[in-house]
Order: C-alpha cells, then structure tokens, then sequence
C-alpha cells in the first residue's frame, strides 16, 4: 500500500444516501505505517512550524513536515517501521508526545512509538442486537493477578457461561504510572502499556470474538488528566468558557471545534474498525459543554452510524449521564443525540436505599419501593420533578422509550469506587439478598450490567486508586476525594488514593471459578447463569417495545414486595417476578397473582430457594396465599395447558 493509499483508506464519513450530513473528513492522525514507511499527521494550529523526531538508540535525526492548511501538518516518512521512538518539535524548541499516538512505551511523558496492527484478517463476528447485551463491566488492572488483558482471558469461557454477551472494559487510554481507573488518561489512542498494549486489546477482542462476545469501551470524551497533558501545545482542544469537575472541558463548540471533534470521531473510527471494537460506554455525558446547533454526539452517532453499515453490524453507543435526558436516545434525525441506551442510576439509587436505608448525598432523593417501582416500569424516577440533591429539576418524561434504551445495574464502578471504603453492595447488603439483587438486574426490562466479582458476591472493596509523579498533583486528589464525601455522613480514615495497597486491597483473586470459590459463591453463579439463560428463552422478558405498557406492568401487593408483570404480545406468554425486599416473611394472596396479574395456573420457573435444583413442572398448589420468605425471588409463569 503506497502512501496516497494510506491517506485515503481512512476517508469513510461520507454520510450514506438518504442521511443527515455527517462531520467533515479532515484525515488521519497519528503514525500510520505502510510498506514503504509511515506517514506522520497532526494538528498543531498554535505552532508555526513542526518537526518530527525521531529517537533511538542512534542520535536522532530531525525532519520538517508539510504544512496542509488549516493547522494540519504531514510527513510521509520512507523505509519507517513499527516501533520507531519519535516526538513533535514545535517551532523548533519544544518537544511533545503525538496527541494521536498508538504506543507509550516510556509512560506519558516519554516518546511516542510507532505500532501497527497484525494484517491477519478478524474471526467473523454477527454481534449482538441491542437488546441481547448483557453487559460485565471490568477493570483490566484488578480483574486479575497479572492486571492485564491477557489475564482475562481465562475468564471468557467463565463470562460466556454466565450468560454474559459484553464485556464493558473500563478505560484503557494511556494514563501516568501502572494503577489508575482510567479516566485521567491523556492519549486517546494509545492502549495502556502496562495492560498489554494495543497487542494485547487486540488479541483479547479476537478471543472473545470467538467466544461469541462484544467488547465495549468505555472512554472519556468529556476531560482529560492532568499529568501529561500536552494538547494545549498543538491546539484548541479544551474550552475558554467553561470546565468539569475533573479540569478543562474539551472544545467541542467554539473556534476550530470541527477539528477537535474530527480528534475524537477519528478515536472512535480507529478503535472500531482497527480494533474491531463492538460499542462504546461515555463517561459522564452530561460533562460534555457544547452548545452547538449541530452537537458533537449527534455527529459521533452519524459516525457510528456509517462505521456500522460499513462492517455490517451495528456499532452500539451507550451513555452515562445524571441528566435523565431523553434526547439521548431520540434519533438524529428527530432532534436527539441517537446514542442506543443510557445508564439509569435511578434504578441504583432507589434499590440502594431499599437495602441499606442511607439517605445522605444524592441518596436523599429516593424513598425505597415506590421510587424502585417507578425506575423498573419507567426508566427514570426523574422524570422532570425537583430533586433535592441537584437542587432543580431533573430529567424528562421517559416512559415511551424503548426498555432497551435503559441500563439497569445494582452495583457498577462509581457506585461501588465513590464509596469512602469502597464497599461492594455484597458487604452491605445480607448474603441472602444477593440472588434477588441479581435477579432484579438480569430479569429487568432494561439491558442488564454486573460489576466484575458480582457474580459470586465478591466482597472485596473497590477503592479509587492513582499512580501520578507530581507529588503536588498527589496530594490534590486526596484533597479533593476528602471534599467529595463531603455530603456524604460516612466515617473513617478514606483510603490513600496513591498508596499501592488500595489497587492491591481492590484486586479480584479469581483465577479459577471451579477451585477459587466457596460452594455459596458457585451456587450463585449458577443462579446468575439461569437467570440469564431464562432471560434469552422467554420472549415475555425480552426488552418491551416501551418500558411502561401493557408489556411491562410493576405492581407492589405487599409491604416492601416487588411484582413485575411481563408479557410478549405475540405469543400471550406472561412471566412474574415476585421479590420480597425485607428481611421478614410476606404473603401475596391468591387474588393478586390470579385476578390482578392474570395467572390462573402458576407455575415456577426460577426460585431462589431452590437456586441449584430442578422446579417441579407443575402449578403451584393452591392455598389461600403465597408466603415469600426473606428476600425470596421467584418467577413464575402461566402452565401450559
């Protein structure tokens, strides 16, 4: 391939025929190697001139590039290989990283490095429709002993088995040290070193394509870290008017924001069609500033979309945001931003407070069953009503969505990490609750998502941990997580973020589900395992076309007692899921499950007192009520005639 070839392979946003008109193409960036060599691209609009270095173990030798226009600058670099060590040199004096780059071997302050995926061709892979995914959220650094993506790959088999179809990685951009969440990374493109490299992502995407699993990125388009953070040398990339929580807001509206949002649609081109990346999970989309006719993530999801249509299937997009926004999910073309789904941390919130009872910080919004009833039949609790917390209203009315355009967790980084003691929903809750938490999740309405560990009710915390050189930088983050607890009534020492005992305290010790783990922690990943087997063979639990419809009816007949009644219009086929959420017996009558819900004939399908063993086929015995005991899940549906 010469290197016209090279430039032009990547042009492939022209909207379809029939679309709305997508971004503007304005060409690769980074180092993209060919036979010949490799061509080096970057926007650097505040240089006057830029070189490019390069390093090794020869002294280096430097070289000017081309000016495009624009701010764009080229160099097509002959007999270049992968592996080459280089850096910028603008105007002559200043030496960066590449904004773009692939590789940081030497950590984010250290040269770039040339890489080049493997020309072996992908296994073919269908991908998942929305509303098959099952996502698992994990973190490579603790999931497993080495902390790599190549110690993943010994739990696929286990994840498939779980009934798993995504595995939901947490961010993997390059970030300062060995120990981080992720979202202080600063090169977009470049895969964490010390998880493998872009090698090792590309080989565990093969291996879990394979195994008949998506894998989903979540990235961070809203701010980058602190530490190695060059982008303001090259450009505009971060907004004059405005900041997030965590440090500048990108610019993805003011002048010269076409390219900074070409930086980040050519990010997520690269990852799904280099990478073979199945969708991706933002981060805090409500941190994203743009006030744009044309906003940036209905441009990103024009981008998924083409992408999709090119590689034949789709390219799922899912969103965090505490904004309870419907236009997230309303299509482009009717005036929304067309992502697939949005988290609803509502769910979280309302079933967190129904086990634990705390009410402090945003928990001071939710009142227990009713609030659950309204996220389970809904989507949002927040539908446009004041929240406390927020201090103004919040959301807006949801209950025409799809239930697919809902992610429904009890437990997920964030809520797990943003705890003072990081403590896991297992160690908060009573043992017994835990197959019923796990059953509200996967029998949801919404697309279900369990945090690493959950599975088998790990009750090791996950702290938030960092590992940045700037000794100021240090100790600001522990400032700033003393501040963030702050509305928050917990007591205690709050861990060191930096200190390397809270990433070890937060590693997961699994290495073998059939050795590593009691018979109580098996038992409920079997549970899991039907749960979300059942959840694939009865159209009734399918996603409903809206979440609140005569497809999905959330009832409470008792005190602290949780009824979902489903049902799959074209077969007639009705399931029930009855939870008891207190830790005392309690009767549903007779008349509810027959009259009310419509089950003449009840029968069993799932129940949590019997986790392990076969249900008897046939309808349940008929006394005048149904005693659930504490914590009791249990499905039933109409016997056959």
């Amino acid at each position: 391939m010469r290197k016209e070839e090279i430039f032009a392979r990547t042009r492939d946003f022209a909207s379809r025929p029939g679309t709305l008109a997508g971004p503007r193409d304005l060409g690769p960036l980074g180092a993209l190697p060919g036979p010949e060599g490799v061509l080096f691209r970057v926007w650097a609009p505040r240089a006057r001139s830029v070189g490019l270095r390069v390093e090794g173990p020869a002294p280096p030798n430097d070289y000017s590039m081309e000016a495009e226009g624009e701010g764009y600058y080229r160099l097509f670099l002959e007999g270049a290989l992968p592996g080459t060590r280089y850096r910028y040199l603008i105007d002559e004096k200043t030496l960066r990283p590449d904004p773009a780059s692939r590789l940081q071997q030497e950590g984010v302050h250290g040269p770039s490095t040339v890489w080049g995926a493997s020309e072996a061709p992908p296994p073919r892979f269908p991908g998942h429709a929305l509303s098959d995914l099952v996502f698992y959220e994990l973190h490579v650094g603790t999931f497993s002993p080495p902390g790599t993506f190549e110690g993943i790959l010994p739990a696929l088999d286990h994840l498939t088995a779980l009934g798993v179809t995504a595995l939901e990685l947490m961010p993997i951009a390059q970030f300062p040290g060995r120990r981080n969440w992720g979202y202080d990374g600063v090169y977009p493109f470049a895969v964490q070193d010390s998880y493998g490299g872009p090698d090792g992502l590309l080989r565990l995407v093969r291996e879990a394509h394979i195994r008949g699993l998506s894998v989903f990125l979540d990235v961070v388009y809203n701010h980058l870290g602190p530490e190695g953070n060059y982008l303001s040398s090259f450009g505009p990339y971060f907004s004059s008017t405005t900041r997030t929580p965590w440090g500048e807001a990108l610019n993805f509206d003011g002048p010269d924001s076409d390219h900074v949002r070409h930086f980040f649609i050519e990010h997520l081109r690269t990852f799904a069609l280099v990478f073979d990346i199945d969708g991706f999970r933002f981060d805090a989309l409500h941190a994203i500033r743009d006030q744009s006719p044309h906003p940036f993530l209905a441009d990103l999801s024009l981008a998924a979309e083409n992408i999709g249509s090119r590689r034949g299937r789709p390219l799922h997009l899912v969103a965090e945001s505490n904004a309870n926004d419907r236009r997230t999910v309303i299509p482009v073309h009717r005036e929304g931003l067309g992502l697939d789904a949005q988290w609803s941390d509502d769910f979280h919130h309302a079933l967190h407070v129904i086990l634990t009872r705390e009410r402090n910080g945003y928990y001071e919004d939710f009142h227990g069953m009713t609030d659950l009833l309204e996220a389970f039949g809904k989507g949002f609790v927040y539908r446009g009503q004041p929240s406390r917390s927020f201090r103004c209203r919040r959301g807006s009315p949801s209950e025409d969505l799809p239930g697919a355009s809902f992610v429904f967790f009890a437990q997920n980084h964030d809520q797990t990490g943003n705890r003072m003691q990081g403590e896991r929903l297992s160690s908060l809750a009573p043992p017994e609750a835990l197959p019923a938490i796990l059953a509200l999740v996967l029998l949801s309405p919404g697309l279900p998502l369990l945090f690493m560990g959950e599975e088998y009710g790990e009750t090791r915390p996950f702290l938030y941990f960092t590992d940045h050189g700037d000794p100021d930088l240090i100790e600001a983050v522990r400032a700033g997580r003393k501040n963030e607890f702050g509305a928050f009534s917990w007591t205690g020492e709050i861990p060191d973020p930096g200190d390397p005992l809270s990433f070890e305290r937060s590693r997961l010790i699994l290495t073998d589900p059939s050795k590593d783990l009691s018979s109580s922690q098996r038992s409920l990943i079997r549970w899991t395992a039907r749960l979300s087997h059942i959840r694939k063979s009865l159209p009734a639990l399918a996603p409903p076309p809206r979440i609140s419809g005569p497809d999905n009816l959330v009832l409470s007949p008792g005190d602290r007692v949780f009824a979902n009644l489903r049902r799959d219009a074209a077969s007639e086929s009705r399931t029930l899921l009855l939870v008891n959420l207190s830790g005392e017996g309690r009767r549903v009558s007779a008349a509810f499950i027959k009259e009310v819900c419509g089950l003449s004939a009840p029968r069993p399908l799932l129940d949590s007192l019997s986790m392990d063993g076969d249900l008897s086929p046939d309808p349940l015995p008929d006394p005048p009520d149904l005693l659930l005991s504490p914590f009791r899940a249990l499905l039933l549906s109409e016997a056959s005639p």
